[in-house]
């Protein structure tokens, strides 16, 4: 791995985004002390720039959003010289008006889930500030790169423990409470970064309306890939741009969170 360029840019690839590259990528198996991450980690190029992409799914869709190795997903990452994450992912839309095919780079998260490991520090005192959970230089450099993407520059993204999709009441529920977007991935993703002292940044396509905003069965898997799908190829090139837009390739300040902290082991 020595020989290796150190991909301090990262990618993560959601529901039907499974590679970034189009040729010369290198594929990276990586050990963590939380077993293997989804898929081998893919190291390539960008205008120049050297960035890793991890198919969150797997590379088949393997994970189901319970089940991935999330601990493992970021710590190989981080591992390999990883200090800025995107995210991008697939997302049901809570508002009428931020239809299929919109694009959402929210600002803040609400955590639906349960029974998924969410930290590293299961001891020592350790507590990270997560007021503000997205970096707000990457939110801005995936803003500023959305092309003709209809972009929100906004919004708060409620992460449910699926696999299964919200009832009605449910999706009404959290409309009501103010949040924008349904997600299934987002958490603990978004709190592992910031605890490896990453920044992150999700980046949401909307592929349907949720449940509680319209009449008929309801939202259904085979609807919201082929939506997703239809949206790729925009999307990526999205992704590609963020990538370039990005000013610095080291953490930002406001990411780092353990200064005068004493960890119980050391980051990779």
């Amino acid at each position: 791995m020595s020989s290796l360029p150190r991909p301090a840019l990262a990618v993560i690839g959601g529901s039907g985004f499974y590679d970034f590259f189009d040729h010369d990528a290198v594929h990276v198996e990586v050990n963590t002390p939380y077993g293997a991450p989804s898929a081998p980690v893919a190291i390539g190029e960008v205008e120049g720039r050297a960035v890793a992409f991890l198919p969150r799914h797997g590379k088949q869709h393997e994970f189901a959003p319970h089940t991935l190795p999330y601990q493992a997903n970021m710590w190989a990452l981080r591992s390999l010289g990883v200090r800025r994450v995107f995210a991008p992912c697939a997302v049901g839309s809570l508002r009428a008006d931020w239809g299929p095919g919109t694009v959402a780079v929210p600002d803040q998260l609400v955590d639906r889930t349960s029974g998924r490991p969410q930290t590293y520090f299961d001891g020592g005192g350790v507590h990270v500030s997560f007021a503000d959970p997205y970096c707000d230089d990457l939110r801005a450099a995936a803003v500023k790169s959305a092309g003709d993407l209809r972009v929100e520059d906004s919004g708060t993204m409620v992460v449910v423990q699926g696999p299964r999709f919200s009832t009605r009441a449910e999706s009404r529920w959290f409309a009501g409470q103010g949040w924008d977007l349904v997600n299934m991935t987002g958490h603990p993703e978004a709190v592992l970064a910031r605890e490896l002292e990453m920044c992150y940044a999700a980046v949401a396509l909307v592929t349907d309306l949720d449940a509680g905003l319209e009449e008929g069965d309801g939202v259904h898997a085979v609807d919201v890939f082929a939506e997703f799908k239809k949206n790729l190829g925009p999307f990526k090139e999205l992704m590609r741009r963020a990538v370039t837009a990005v000013d610095d390739t080291d953490t930002c300040e406001r990411c780092r969170v353990h200064a005068g902290v004493s960890l119980p082991f050391e980051l990779p």
